[in-house]
């Protein structure tokens, strides 16, 4: 889990999921067009951060004027871990990130006003709210973000795991779910855990999950197994329903995002309190 060591865009133009750039669009029943089913994943839409990797993010609902989002792990802030039932809301951030074309070359960077969120708990996931929107980043940098998927992932789906740090690709699938996955004193809910395949290293922390299918992000990548040990920091383990503890050696795990799509608003903030929306709130 250690994250390093251990064009202007208009109506569905905006919506274009560059996963497959360069591919004609398919129209959407909602009118939203995205990248053609099975069109190859590419790095666009990935960043690199100093010790992690990320993606440039958008819900559904996104629209081109709003401020865009990155994706990473909760653990991949610069502030730190954050403890066991820690939520970091709404904290103003100066980090920048390095936006990749699809054959991982740097265009440019982008920067953060906040992060908007970031926990340890019950998943490993940071938000940050980046100065540019949407539009911007794409009128700059001919990029475009990458949607998150609101629905839960399925077993066996082909993925691949997007490093902007490392610049590189993991190709495997979906082997399963894990009721609850503990490392050191966090403990994370319903997590992806990989086939063989995505041999994850240090420096992936943080990289989208994409569904080969449809290009969408379906999870973010966080830790694995390393050393074979039960529940130690950078050896998680596995907790079925009747508490029935596994260890899997070597095993590499992500977190799913489709829970984050109904808490996110338009100006970049969490509404933790909205219908649907099941991410930790901060403790009072």
């Amino acid at each position: 889990m250690t994250p390093r060591l251990g064009r202007v865009l208009t109506g569905a133009a905006f919506a274009l999921v560059l996963a497959g750039a360069g591919a004609a669009p398919a129209a959407a029943d909602n009118g939203v067009r995205e990248r053609p089913n099975d069109a190859p994943v590419t790095f666009a839409g990935t960043v690199a951060l100093s010790n992690c990797s990320g993606s440039i993010v958008r819900t559904p609902q996104s629209e081109p004027d709003d401020p865009a989002m990155v994706l990473s792990n909760g653990h991949c802030i610069e502030t730190g871990f954050p403890k066991a039932g820690q939520v970091v809301v709404d904290q103003p951030s100066k980090r920048t990130f390095k936006v990749l074309d699809e054959n991982a070359g740097q265009l440019g960077t982008v920067q953060a006003d906040q992060i908007s969120y970031a926990t340890m708990t019950d998943t490993d996931v940071s938000l940050y709210r980046l100065t540019s929107t949407y539009a911007e980043i794409e009128a700059k940098y001919h990029v475009a973000p990458l949607l998150l998927d609101p629905r839960h992932p399925r077993k066996n789906t082909d993925i691949t795991v997007v490093s902007g740090y490392w610049k590189k690709q993991y190709k495997c699938s979906v082997d399963g779910f894990v009721p609850q996955l503990k490392e050191y004193w966090w403990t994370w809910k319903d997590s992806v855990r990989y086939t063989p395949g995505c041999e994850t290293i240090g420096g992936t922390s943080g990289s989208p999950v994409i569904d080969d299918h449809t290009g969408r992000v379906i999870a973010v990548n966080n830790t694995h197994n390393e050393n074979g040990e039960e529940c130690t920091l950078d050896n998680p383990c596995e907790v079925d329903r009747k508490g029935n503890v596994t260890v899997r050696p070597d095993a590499r795990y992500a977190q799913q995002t489709y829970g984050i799509v109904p808490c996110l608003r338009h100006d970049g903030t969490l509404d933790l309190g909205r219908e649907k929306c099941e991410l930790p709130e901060p403790q009072a």
